[in-house]
């Protein structure tokens, strides 16, 4: 089962002392064997900002 959750947490919010916003997705360990960045909407902030993949 190549297919994986994972965690995108914002990578901004905490240092501006917002909430962080997370998002759920999934990836492919076989063609994506680093950690996923994204530029996602973070509500907290109102507007799009990176978001990485976390620990879980």
């Amino acid at each position: 089962m190549p297919r994986e959750h994972i965690i995108l947490e914002c990578t901004e919010a905490r240092a501006e002392g917002k909430p962080v916003s997370r998002y759920m997705s999934s990836r492919d360990k076989k063609l994506q064997p680093d950690r996923v960045e994204k530029k996602k909407y973070n509500k907290f902030l109102r507007r799009h900002t990176l978001h990485r993949e976390i620990k879980n």
